[in-house]
């Protein structure tokens, strides 16, 4: 049987760049709008807004097909989404440094243990990095007794805690090297989120952790209103204050830029490690987002931020070094 060559013409390849472009440009447009516009919108724009510095890379392609096809208004748009991706991913929020004479410093670490799986390797980063104060996400009952067990106690390196207890992701603990005083934590949450004082050589200094639900689909509605109660807690705080944990939100989502906006500054962007992906485990540093995150009142400065591999765990571990100012 005779078989006969099919020819593509330019302007078939052409056409065929322009049809696989503009789809791609779209795509990355209405997420890019969403980002412009300070909304986080509905599913599958909030789960992509975690990947907004990602989004680089179809819009390379889709300009580079258009360039390829001789779409003019292809190159436009790409160029255009290109420049508003660029900007929008400069880090968020204020950095400006505390002037106050230095009172005390402090390691905070924060910690998502998945449903309790990583128990072991957090313990052996606690030991190794000694923390003052620990927030442990994801502590079910196994997870809590064994870091009482190990750490805590009388005469162990962490005798104060503040806990949540709970199953599978609904536990969360606070550990502390510093003297606690209860407080309330954040209610109504479907994840535990234990509050406390602590006395910090002499200084009261709340402690929170956060761990608001994912923006799943179907449920985006309660991560949007799990964090707002988390930005409510840091607007009414009028004490140096540390905000800490999976906050299942990163500088791209509006209603995380709500918390930083009443005045909390990111502690890894102030140690100059803005955006360094925090999850998943699997493919951070190279691929992911920042989700895990140590939020700081003015009263601090932060000086060193390392993203720890905890085995068992879809997170990193966030190790920060924070010096409480005098303020004024």
């Amino acid at each position: 049987m005779d078989t006969a060559a099919v020819w593509v013409g330019p302007e078939q390849r052409r056409r065929g760049g322009t049809w696989l472009a503009g789809p791609l440009l779209a795509g990355v447009s209405v997420v890019l709008g969403f980002r412009a516009g300070d909304s986080d919108g509905i599913t599958p724009v909030p789960q992509l807004l975690a990947f907004l510095p990602w989004l680089l890379a179809p819009t390379g392609l889709g300009l580079a097909l258009a360039l390829l096809a001789r779409w003019r208004t292809g190159m436009v748009w790409g160029v255009a989404v290109l420049g508003g991706l660029a900007w929008y991913i400069e880090p968020y929020g204020k950095i400006g440094a505390p002037t106050g004479t230095p009172l005390a410093e402090l390691r905070v670490m924060t910690a998502n243990v998945q449903f309790g799986w990583a128990t072991d390797a957090l313990i052996g980063a606690v030991e190794r990095e000694k923390p003052a104060v620990v927030f442990v996400a994801e502590c079910e009952y196994t997870c809590s007794r064994a870091l009482q067990d190990a750490l805590g106690g009388s005469g162990g390196a962490f005798p104060y805690r503040q806990a949540v207890e709970g199953a599978e992701s609904a536990g969360s603990v606070i550990l502390s090297r510093f003297p606690l005083k209860a407080a309330d934590g954040i209610p109504g949450t479907t994840m535990g989120m234990p509050g406390a004082v602590a006395d910090v050589d002499g200084h009261d200094v709340r402690l929170q952790l956060a761990h608001p639900m994912p923006p799943l689909p179907g449920q985006v509605d309660v991560w949007r209103r799990e964090l707002g109660a988390l930005r409510d807690y840091a607007a009414a705080s009028e004490e140096p204050t540390i905000l800490a944990g999976d906050f299942n939100a990163s500088q791209d989502h509006a209603a995380f830029r709500r918390v930083l906006d009443t005045g909390l500054r990111d502690s890894s962007r102030l140690a100059g490690a803005a955006r360094t992906p925090s999850w998943p485990a699997r493919t951070a540093p190279t691929f992911g987002a920042q989700i895990d995150h140590v939020l700081v009142s003015g009263d601090f400065s932060a000086h060193k931020a390392a993203f720890l591999t905890l085995t068992g765990s879809d997170h990193h571990a966030l190790v920060v070094d924070l010096t409480l100012h005098q303020r004024g």
